[in-house]
């Protein structure tokens, strides 16, 4: 079955919900005719879906994500390794091809069953239903920081687990002697009493014949041995010498490149094409137009815009051609508006307390608020963000009478061959995905656009096209990170407690618990009102997490300010029944000497964030010069409840801190007459190595289920940093970015007071 019907799958949902238990006969680890191609060597086994053993006992872990930069295919190896007693030396991954055995299954149980043992009886069918699910739903997606603390702990460990009791048990049975008797280390096999000893290979066929245990015995985390160690990354080496395959560097003989530019304004179509000059470009093969239509599959509803693509024998070519036509587009009238427009809407929407959804209420807000002794009220708006990753969206496809052959980066393989495959009008099952490094991803890697064009054109010249997005292309027709206001009222009593805290913001998306806070307040109503716009949203990194967190985080501050308290201390009273959120807050605010002056023109602002299973405080130092935001030095800690690879962990932290310093400091997507008037990184700036701070990251190994790694350390910094410049200037930021001409006007000012 290709795909299940809506019906199908809510029929699942109701069996699974209720309880009953069914007979699945699919279930993980499971060799299938599916699985066969992955055998490439004829000394290589395939002893669990996502083991290989060859006879020069070398590992080969099948990891069922994507890697961008964010290391996930050694850190999942890790894990797998540790629970088979491998010697990591002997430990190599390759990514899992886009087929439905490689379903996240393990990103169901995350979400729906965290931290939930299954039994064993009915361990089978409750995994069966997720893979079913899983494939009914493409899901082979990587994102939501879900790779280590799903497909991690409830995949890849168990795998290892199950694997090496096979191997003990057909060494136990070639040896004759109990199972109890039989060790495993360092990729070996030992019988003490008799002496033997032999390499994990010796018996990976007899293992393949038996079938994985889906509850074998796990490791705690005193007995890791290679999970929470230092190891090189096994995709570094690659991508230093340049051996590393990135989807821009794949050539198929034969191949013609094209590029493309979709008309400004979101659902707009073509209204006038002149292609005579771009056609006389020498190389140029043809100029080719796509109408405007619904791109399937991934993360994705909004309407495509019209494309035109010009189409050449070098990507030199088609760039020149693209920008001889002439072109003239049309588009609804009701999508010409400008941002100003929809932050006016925004600001009218949630005034109108009769659309409000409560996300959250307890106690009497309105009762406190009258008879508080202060009122604290503030707005603050955040803009549209793109994603703008370092490679170019791309895709190489070829489309045969046969089927179809792809060669992309992507964050959803499976999501990406059943949105080709629907534009083409194939049975998923002709399209071949092959995956690749990916020069960031941030969400957008997700949504199948590029690919689909790249296929829609290779089917119209009836070779292969690789298509290359422009960096202009690439910021104009993102889908963004949402725009948002978010308006509140916190009250104090006389001795400045927090009373109550009221929050309303406008279009609720994911995750749903992002604008809840951890701090204790005796009445609380968290709650939204939708102010949809045109413009086509998706997953930034973080995602909801990343406008909430400087929404909450600079309001408690600007409330512990009007109680005449210090912000870290008034956090900490507030978290007493919190130790864990306590410890990771008092870690970052000693690791950076909080309460220490810094100096005129200097300050230091605090957060505190709980996302994607993790925890993690952030304390920055800035300088203001002449108006101009220095950010100096970052601190932050987190509890990701067990570092699986700490090096990693550490990189991710850095990087989700530059990612999130490069929005708070410049990053505003503007909309103008319904289009997006950014383009390149001349007027859509990047956080530049020049002025990058130093960036010191303290890990807190807890008893907590494994966090995220990759995307908690987005949320906190802008906060952390509007807060820090608000201690060195008394500048309260309530809109970003920080470069917004209000804000440098303010500080100007400040400084010449000051000066």
């Amino acid at each position: 079955m290709n795909k299940w019907t809506r019906r199908g799958l809510l029929t699942t949902g109701v069996i699974f919900g209720g309880g009953l238990v069914l007979g699945i006969a699919i279930r993980p680890g499971n060799r299938t005719p599916g699985l066969a191609p992955l055998v490439t060597d004829d000394g290589e086994t395939l002893v669990h879906t996502w083991v290989k053993l060859d006879t020069d006992n070398r590992i080969t872990v099948i990891v069922p994500h994507s890697e961008m930069g964010q290391g996930v295919g050694t850190a999942l190896s890790q894990m797998l390794a540790d629970e088979l007693d491998a010697d990591w030396n002997l430990v190599s991954f390759e990514e899992a091809p886009a087929i439905e055995e490689f379903a996240n299954h393990s990103l169901g149980q995350g979400f729906l069953l965290p931290g939930v043992e299954l039994p064993a009886m009915i361990a089978p069918s409750v995994e069966g239903v997720l893979i079913k699910t899983a494939q009914a739903l493409d899901l082979q997606i990587t994102g939501g920081s879900m790779s280590i603390r799903a497909t991690g702990q409830y995949g890849m460990r168990v795998a290892g687990a199950a694997v090496r009791e096979l191997l003990v048990e057909s060494a136990a049975e070639a040896w004759n002697v109990p199972v109890s008797e039989v060790s495993a280390s360092k990729s070996y096999l030992a019988h003490e009493a008799s002496g033997r000893r032999a390499p994990y290979s010796e018996f990976a066929s007899a293992a393949a014949e038996k079938t994985p245990s889906l509850a074998p015995r796990l490791k705690t985390p005193d007995q890791f041995t290679v999970m929470g160690t230092h190891v090189e990354r096994h995709d570094i080496p690659a991508k230093v010498d340049g051996s590393a395959l990135f989807a821009m560097d794949v050539q198929v003989p034969g191949m013609l490149y094209a590029t493309v530019r979709r008309a400004p304004t979101f659902g707009g179509n073509l209204a006038k094409l002149d292609d005579k000059a771009a056609r006389g470009v020498r190389g140029v093969k043809d100029v080719i137009s796509l109408p405007a239509d619904e791109i399937g599959g991934t993360m994705s509803s909004f309407a495509a815009p019209a494309t035109v693509a010009v189409v050449a024998d070098s990507y030199w070519s088609a760039k020149q051609g693209l920008d001889k036509l002439e072109l003239e587009w049309s588009s609804p009238d009701d999508v010409k508006r400008s941002s100003d427009d929809m932050f006016a809407q925004f600001d009218r929407d949630i005034s109108q307390a009769a659309n409000r959804q409560a996300d959250i209420r307890s106690g009497d807000v309105a009762g406190a608020i009258s008879g508080a002794a202060a009122v604290v009220k503030a707005d603050y708006q955040v803009p549209f963000l793109a994603h703008t990753c370092m490679e170019p969206q791309n895709a190489t496809v070829s489309v045969t009478d046969s089927g179809c052959e792809v060669w992309v980066g992507c964050q959803n393989p499976l999501g990406f061959r059943s949105a080709i495959a629907d534009a083409l009008g194939m049975d998923s099952d002709a399209v071949v995905v092959n995956n690749h490094f990916m020069g960031g991803g941030f969400g957008r890697r997700a949504i199948a656009d590029c690919a689909v064009q790249a296929a829609l054109l290779s089917q119209k010249m009836r070779k292969p096209v690789q298509v290359v997005w422009s960096r202009e292309e690439d910021v104009r027709q993102d889908y963004y990170r949402p725009a948002i206001q978010s308006r509140f009222s916190g009250a104090l009593d006389e001795n400045g407690n927090l009373l109550a805290w009221e929050n309303t913001y406008v279009n609720k998306h994911e995750p749903a618990e992002a604008p809840l806070i951890p701090y204790s307040v005796d009445s609380l109503d968290i709650g939204h009102v939708e102010s949809p716009t045109h413009v086509p949203f998706g997953a930034w990194r973080s995602v909801d997490h990343s406008q909430h967190g400087f929404f909450t985080e600079s309001f408690i501050d600007e409330v512990a300010i009007a109680a005449g308290q210090d912000p870290y201390q008034y956090r900490m009273d507030r978290l007493k029944d919190k130790p864990r959120h306590r410890a990771v807050l008092k870690k970052a605010a000693e690791a950076a000497d909080w309460g220490t002056p810094l100096g005129s023109g200097r300050g230091r602002g605090i957060s505190l964030q709980e996302s994607f299973g993790s925890l993690v405080a952030q304390v920055v130092e800035v300088s203001l010069v002449n108006g101009e935001t220095q950010v100096d030095r970052v601190v932050a800690a987190i509890d990701a409840g067990v570092a699986v690879s700490p090096d990693g962990l550490t990189a991710q932290i850095e990087s989700g801190i530059i990612y999130g310093l490069t929005a708070a400091l410049y990053g505003e997507i503007t909309i103008e007459d319904g289009a997006v008037a950014e383009s390149n990184f001349h007027d859509y700036q990047a956080l530049r190595m020049p002025k990058a701070p130093i960036i010191e990251t303290h890990i807190i190994n807890s008893d907590a289920p494994i966090g995220g790694a990759g995307e908690p350390g987005t949320p906190g910094i802008a906060p952390a940093l509007a807060n820090a410049v608000f201690d060195a200037s008394g500048v309260r930021v309530r809109r970003l970015p920080m470069s917004r001409p209000e804000v440098k006007m303010q500080l100007e000012d400040w400084s010449a007071s000051a000066a």
